[in-house]
């Protein structure tokens, strides 16, 4: 397993990092023709032009959601996730809060506390928060929190699952909904950490799962990778991943 130096040869079209005036291994701003972005340890991407934060697949309440069903998952009301969205939202103070799809898991998790907390949420970030609506957001009353269907921002195109830019122009399109994750091996040891996928045939980027009780989809061959692990993010190649494609399950 051997990581690749954050300076690629890869040319813009393609996306390419760009050098940081002082090295932060909890950020990598990568660049894809004219947009910077910023692809951060906490599994988030900021855009600086805009000041804009994103997001996917919180899928809050989930742990409730198990509970109604029997499962006795333990919870904390989602504490930490909102917790680590506020933190984030402290260190870089973004105008806007763009949530790419499955803000909730499901109806059995709406619970009292957590319409509250959504109801509060732009207040607790201090930021406007746009929620593009997911396939487990369908619950979700538009009372209780606006949902907006996929949009152009810029050279992006900003969807929950993925899918080719429906205004007719290129662009790059940032998603959620896959929960991208890579598995390292060594020896017969297994590691799997969750990573930002770059479909170079495809001009997509998958960012990962944000909420803290979500698998994930391993991504092989065809993605460039960026992997997270312990507030660290790392520009991946494995060369020993397996050349065949694996069916998407969600």
């Amino acid at each position: 397993m051997t990581a690749i130096n954050a300076k690629s040869s890869s040319n813009q079209a393609e996306g390419e990092p760009t050098a940081l005036a002082e090295k932060d291994v909890a950020q990598c701003r990568w660049q894809w023709r004219d947009e910077e972005l910023v692809l951060l340890a906490q599994k988030a991407i900021w855009r600086p032009s805009s000041q804009d934060l994103f997001v996917a697949d919180l899928h809050l309440g989930k742990a409730e959601v198990f509970q109604a069903c029997g499962i006795p998952l333990p919870s904390d009301d989602d504490r930490g996730t909102l917790q680590r969205l506020r933190n984030l939202c402290l260190k870089w103070k973004p105008k806007r809060v763009i949530i790419l799809g499955d803000l909730i898991h499901g109806p059995l998790g709406l619970t009292q506390r957590l319409q509250a907390d959504l109801r509060d949420l732009h207040i607790r970030l201090n930021a406007e928060v746009l929620l593009i609506g997911g396939n487990h957001d369908r619950h979700l009353q538009p009372s209780a929190f606006p949902q907006h269907p996929a949009f152009r921002l810029g050279n992006l195109w900003l969807s929950h699952e993925p899918e080719q830019p429906m205004d007719g122009r290129e662009g790059l399109n940032l998603c959620g909904h896959i929960h991208p994750t890579t598995t390292l091996r060594q020896g017969s040891d297994r590691l799997r950490l969750p990573c930002f996928a770059y479909d170079s045939m495809e001009q997509r980027i998958l960012i990962p799962a944000f909420g803290e009780l979500t698998g994930g989809h391993d991504c092989r061959h065809r993605y460039r990778k960026w992997l997270v692990a312990e507030g660290t993010i790392v520009p991946w190649f494995d060369p020993a991943q397996s050349s065949r494609g694996s069916k998407v399950k969600w």
